[in-house]
């Protein structure tokens, strides 16, 4: 039988439907970046690059460079610093596409607390070195952006000013120097409590200061002339201790330690008194004693609220990470201090990455029992989707934060937060999310570790879907500088 052609093919016409898509409503991120072209006037800061506003920071304190660079160094060579900022060069982003991402959510909940962002404000000591304001402008920008505080203890202000400066409806968390003396550390606890701190961060790897190679080679210290030490000023218990009432003071701007080292030796009494109490505040805070975790009883006896460690780099059972799960501990900080603690130690990113890979932390996450934020490096909105990509449900930003104050106060900081909340808003749509709580954990995902040192080419690697695998580049420096 004569095989028979196929029937031709017919094509039905459907006319097309008649169909606008529909832009996203407006929203307080992308907002203040419309706002920055139709004003055609550009940020207060003069820009929204990182390293831009550092080296303009750096211009405006010409004349007060010592402190500058006081915020700016770290521990010895600086190499943990530098190792930070490896880390998050390393882990590249795999976007994927076609996902529909138009409209975008950033808000999220860290142990209890509804946020705008994932996003919170470094606890950074002395921020009146580099702006007569100091932490009062730092407290009313997070405020306006409503982003979460975190204080330091080595604040230029008080607990109870910065509290003020924040606000009824600000967020904020205090950042703990444990006192030698009970009655001390109660002391600062309750005044905490009573001014609207909700939770409480431990700093464990500040037992004594790091091996400050600038600071030593000039005898810098500001705190140990009384700038930075407004906590125990204000503290009741330690001025009744001296026969003195509290006292909320505001250190004189700019910071000059040599006339307050020439009023001292001429005499004057006032100036002697302070460098006397800020010698006795530092004996509580800076004494030398370091804790252990069977004296965190202590804190939790008498804290009632959320308990977060900070400095926390390692992981297993005998460690950190899972011993804090075993103290009943609510968060941790994966934090190297910014690399000013400990010189030549590992990347922060990278101890996330380690503690991540446990089972136990990822378990005591998932089930709320233990609350992961990450800080040491940030500076943009791919840093931050890196580090929640890892596992960490926040972000600390520190150092841009005293750029953006020393620049321009009140309105330099909030440039730094709106920014850093703005790029994640765009970035992590770019990436295919559309929900900041759909990031955290997604290493395999959404990142891939490439290290662009030594090694074979890229395109010798054969295509693998493993996001762990380390890939290798290998090329000539004058290569690298053209690669874009």
């Amino acid at each position: 039988m004569e095989a028979q052609p196929p029937p031709p093919r017919t094509h039905s016409y459907k006319p097309a439907i008649s169909m606008v898509a529909q832009p996203p409503p407006p929203n307080k991120w992308i907002s203040w970046l419309s706002q920055i072209y139709s004003s055609g006037k550009g940020p207060v800061l003069g820009t929204v690059d990182v390293q831009e506003i550092e080296d303009k920071a750096r211009e405006v304190m010409k004349d007060n460079s010592t402190a500058y660079l006081y915020a700016l160094k770290s521990a010895g060579t600086c190499s943990t610093d530098d190792a930070n900022r490896k880390a998050f060069e390393r882990w590249k982003l795999v976007p994927r596409m076609l996902k529909n991402v138009t409209l975008r959510n950033v808000e999220t909940t860290i142990l209890g607390m509804k946020v705008s962002s994932p996003i919170f404000v470094g606890p950074v000591g002395k921020q009146g070195l580099v702006h007569a304001d100091g932490e009062l402008a730092t407290a009313r920008a997070a405020a306006v952006v409503g982003v979460p505080m975190i204080v330091s203890s080595s604040s230029s202000r008080s607990l109870e000013d910065i509290a003020e400066a924040n606000g009824p409806n600000g967020q904020r968390w205090y950042q703990f120097y444990w006192p030698r003396s009970s009655d001390v550390a109660l002391s600062v606890l309750k005044r905490a409590k009573e001014n609207g701190y909700t939770a409480l961060v431990i700093t464990v790897d500040t037992m004594i200061i790091g091996w400050r190679s600038h600071d030593h080679r000039i005898g810098y210290s500001p705190a140990g002339h009384g700038f930075g030490v407004q906590q125990g000023m204000a503290d009741p218990v330690f001025m009744k201790r001296h026969g003195l009432a509290a006292r909320h003071e505001r250190p004189k701007f700019p910071f000059d330690q040599e006339d307050i080292r020439k009023k001292a030796a001429a005499g004057d009494e006032e100036t002697k008194q302070s460098i006397f109490l800020a010698s006795q505040w530092l004996a509580e805070t800076g004494s030398g004693i370091f804790r252990t975790w069977d004296d965190l009883q202590f804190v939790k006896d008498n804290w009632d609220g959320p308990i977060v460690l900070k400095g926390i780099q390692a992981v297993n059972s005998h460690q950190d990470a899972e011993k804090a799960i075993d103290m009943g501990i609510d968060g941790i900080v994966v934090s190297n201090h910014g690399g000013r603690q400990i010189d030549g130690a590992i990347g922060s990113l990278d101890a996330l990455d380690m503690i991540m890979r446990s089972q136990k932390v990822l378990d005591a996450q998932r089930s709320g029992r233990l609350t992961v934020l990450f800080d040491s490096g940030i500076r943009t909105g791919s840093d931050i989707i890196k580090a929640l990509a890892i596992g960490a449900q926040g972000v600390l930003i520190a150092r841009p934060i005293v750029y953006g104050l020393a620049i321009a106060g009140q309105a330099g900081v909030e440039q730094i937060l709106m920014q850093s909340i703005c790029d994640l808003h765009i970035t992590m749509g770019l990436c295919g999310f559309s929900d900041v709580n759909d990031l955290t954990g997604k290493r395999d995902e959404l990142l891939v570790k490439v290290d662009y040192g030594v090694g074979p080419h890229l395109d010798s690697l054969s295509p693998t879907s493993n996001a762990d695998q380390v890939r290798t580049l290998c090329l000539p420096k004058e290569q690298k500088k053209k690669t874009v």
